[in-house]
């Protein structure tokens, strides 16, 4: 399978302000490991985390600078959610009850355009510290279109692990602020690549992000697919989500969504597309020969009535498959327990009850989310020599009891009130169900703030 190289350009940056340096050495000790290795392997045992990394993993007798008894506690790897959007984190509540193309142009194209500097960063630190909270150690993130540096900003302060991006918008009718010319955003999305690529010690990535077929040019779509290849870059974009959007995709270049992808050179391994709800047999033939990535958003696409995705025909077909919850402007949160349910319960609705079961949704969430991004040798996985981003769960709650099963109970009855410790690269970044690197307080405060100045703007774009 062809692999995205490493990026390029990496350095050591200081820790930033927000993260805590407990971690340097830290044991966890009498866990259940839930590891998702090859073997699927659980057992009672310990962790050592040294640096960013699990140094040994099993019956650890190294002593370090803090301890954690996890006794009656279970460690998983982080979850993986290859589908976010940080810059809606603002907008959860404010485009309900609408399908796609109405809620992106009467809601979140408005809302999107009247971000400035300061509400895109509330909103991604907001989003950041829920998706920290519900043990998602790493996202794929698309973001709007102006002020992604903020967004950057926050996913270096927070020790969160991410890759996102730009978003790119070079047609359709959305709000002034949202429209740009073509050569300028490749040349903003070329700057951010440089200067954001490969840094906190390879926690950052970008990624190109143009919206959608219909927000992209042709000439735009070419290019940005020969620079992401020349840069070993990952897309990240959407397709196939709502029928009307297929049908008028159809209309302006003759050819179904994943069609016209492949006709312009973009279907690859580094191809991330959201959704995929309405493809036809084509398509998944086109995705499974190129290798070209599928992220699956349930309770989005339920919440905006835009269907079900036939993920256990993909599966079968061999289709590279994760998971994401989208935004919360249209989920309405980013609860990685509550996309795995959903990700089951809608396969059993298609195929019967056997379909997807609890063990296969959770290693979505995990290892082959780390797959899908082509970084299953560093992370998604409980393993001595991957990157310490851990996940310590506390089962003993009345509303899970009892566990008779570890991947029925994560699954189908796992909530993010039940994550007690997260690290990420060795940071511990919640403990004891709290962010431990960050002033939620002031999150709440800030980002409230950042809302009430932000929707006088939306509504002079058209926000209705």
């Amino acid at each position: 399978m062809q692999s995205v190289a490493r990026p390029y350009g990496q350095r050591p940056f200081p820790l930033p302000k927000f993260v805590s340096i407990h971690s340097v050495s830290f044991l966890i000790q009498n866990a259940l490991l839930i590891t998702a290795n090859a073997n699927d392997d659980i057992y009672h045992g310990d962790l050592l985390i040294e640096g960013s990394h699990i140094r040994e993993i099993g019956k650890v007798s190294r002593p370090a600078v803090r301890t954690l008894d996890a006794t009656g506690m279970w460690a998983l790897p982080g979850f993986v959610q290859t589908h976010v959007h940080l810059c809606q984190t603002l907008f959860r509540g404010l485009a309900d009850d609408l399908e796609l193309l109405d809620w992106l142009q009467r809601r979140i194209w408005p809302l999107e355009a009247a971000h400035n500097a300061a509400s895109l960063y509330w909103s991604a630190r907001l989003g950041i510290a829920e998706l920290l909270k519900g043990g998602t150690t790493t996202v794929l993130s698309m973001e709007t279109v102006r002020h992604t540096e903020e967004a950057f900003r926050a996913i270096e302060e927070t020790g969160i692990r991410a890759v996102a991006g730009k978003c790119i918008m070079d047609v359709g009718d959305a709000p002034a602020p949202l429209q740009e010319e073509s050569g300028s955003a490749l040349e903003e999305s070329l700057a951010l690549l440089r200067q954001w690529n490969g840094r906190a010690d390879g926690r950052i990535r970008y990624a190109f992000a143009p919206r959608f077929a219909l927000s992209c040019s042709r000439e735009i779509m070419e290019e940005i697919g020969r620079t992401a290849k020349k840069s070993q870059t990952l897309v990240h974009t959407h397709a196939s989500e709502n029928k009307k959007e297929v049908e008028l995709v159809r209309q302006q270049t003759g050819q179904a969504n994943v069609e016209y992808f492949r006709s312009i050179g973009l279907t690859a391994p580094n191809l991330f597309l959201a959704h995929c709800i309405w493809l036809n047999d084509r398509e998944i033939s086109i995705l499974r020969e190129t290798e070209t990535r599928v992220t699956h958003c349930p309770s989005s696409n339920l919440k905006l009535a835009s269907g079900i995705a036939d993920i256990t025909r993909y599966k079968k077909e061999g289709l590279v498959l994760s998971l994401g919850a989208d935004g919360a402007a249209c989920n309405n949160n980013l609860d990685m327990f509550q996309e795995m349910k959903f990700a089951a319960l809608l396969q059993k609705i298609l195929h019967g009850p056997t379909a997807l079961p609890a063990r296969d949704v959770f290693r979505l969430a995990t290892i082959e989310g780390a797959q899908a991004l082509h970084c299953e040798g560093e992370i998604g996985s409980l393993e001595a020599g991957k990157r310490a981003d851990i996940v310590i769960f506390d089962p003993r709650d009345a509303t899970l009891w009892p566990n008779h099963d570890v991947y029925s109970t994560l699954v189908y009855a796992g909530r993010p009130q039940n994550v007690r410790y997260v690290f990420v690269n060795g940071q511990l970044l919640v403990e004891r169900g709290r962010l431990a690197c960050q002033e939620e307080e002031e999150v709440l405060r800030k980002s409230e703030e950042a809302l009430t100045e932000l929707l006088p703007r939306a509504e002079r774009l058209g926000f209705r």
